[in-house]
């Protein structure tokens, strides 16, 4: 495992991470806590020391899962969650100072923690960065020694760039891979300039960049691959990347295409991803322990040739940019 710093938060951390949505099974599907422990502990023997969590994964189960986790290990562990997401409905008049306070304090009791490492507003609404105070109770929050850092996961380019004026602001975590080309041209240069560490999430845009799904896949009634395609729930943009399912199997044909046979997808998609400086990290989930193992290879593969990097912008420029890049 190779790491790097996290921005501003002075964090070491593995450059691959866990991303913990389905870390108790599969989206949908019943909390398996012993699942859970499988899959964070295959992480941390691969070398992994960052695991990303929110208080609605699993309505709380996530966290606790971790926190349960953390109790038997001895090495440092840097664990971030979110907050924000629980309020309804989802609107920049109902973010207070209070209740963001409140959710801290739940999450710090879900995982037995004295102190977050880094907590996140999890996507909130656009009006919501333009309000000083609600970053300000941040502040009070370090102060009293409940959190060490802020951060902020968001939907959209300028929302990143607007939170990271807001100096306490240390990370973003943003969706970013090669079917969500835009941030590299638009917001991760400002984010070295003001030492901000990048978090990647979607890495794999809902598991299609692994190429191992078809038009006869289906997914389960509880996953949001099948609930929320166009946006019903939640942004569609957390979906398959805001991507067309066909449109993108059609991508990821050219994709194998470009690529030898028998070529890791997974690992190609993801290593795509870390050869941009500006990116701290990239947490794709798991709902198995293998699946662990699987993402992790990309960190010993050496850079993609320029070539490559060429074929991977062609498939996106030809399939991808004219339908969702300006979205997000």
């Amino acid at each position: 495992m190779q790491y790097r710093k996290l921005g501003k938060t002075g964090f070491n951390i593995s450059e691959i991470s866990l991303g913990t949505w389905q870390v108790g099974g599969k989206w949908g599907s019943e909390f398996d806590f012993e699942n859970a422990d499988k899959i964070l502990q295959t992480a941390i023997e691969q070398g992994i020391n960052f695991v990303d969590t929110a208080d609605v994964y699993s309505a709380g189960l996530s966290e606790k899962a971790i926190g349960k986790f953390l109790k038997k290990q001895t090495e440092r562990i840097y664990v971030a969650t979110k907050c924000g997401r629980k309020i309804n409905p989802h609107i920049d008049a109902n973010y207070t100072p209070q209740i963001l306070r409140k959710y801290v304090e739940d999450s710090l009791q879900n995982m037995g923690l004295e102190t977050l490492d880094l907590i996140q507003l999890h996507c909130p609404p656009t009006e919501t960065y333009r309000r000083p105070e609600i970053f300000g109770e941040f502040e009070k929050l370090k102060t009293e020694g409940k959190i060490l850092n802020l951060g902020v996961s968001v939907e959209k380019i300028d929302e990143a760039l607007k939170a990271i004026e807001y100096e306490n602001v240390t990370t973003v975590q943003i969706i970013f891979n090669a079917f969500r080309q835009r941030p590299a041209d638009v917001f991760f240069a400002e984010a070295l300039k003001r030492s901000v560490g990048i978090i990647v999430r979607v890495p794999l845009a809902s598991g299609l960049l692994t190429g191992k799904y078809s038009k006869s896949t289906t997914f389960e009634t509880g996953d949001h691959r099948n609930f929320n395609r166009n946006g019903e729930h939640f942004d569609k943009g957390e979906t398959f990347s805001g991507v067309d399912y066909d449109i993108a199997l059609e991508a990821i044909e050219n994709l194998r295409g470009a690529f030898p046979e028998g070529e890791n997808l997974t690992e190609v998609a993801i290593r795509w991803i870390l050869d941009h400086e500006a990116v701290s990290t990239v947490i794709p989930g798991a709902s198995r322990a293998e699946q662990v193992i699987e993402n992790i290879s990309a960190t010993n593969r050496q850079p993609l040739k320029n070539a490559d990097n060429q074929l991977i912008k062609n498939i996106y420029d030809l399939k991808i940019k004219g339908l969702v890049g300006h979205l997000w």
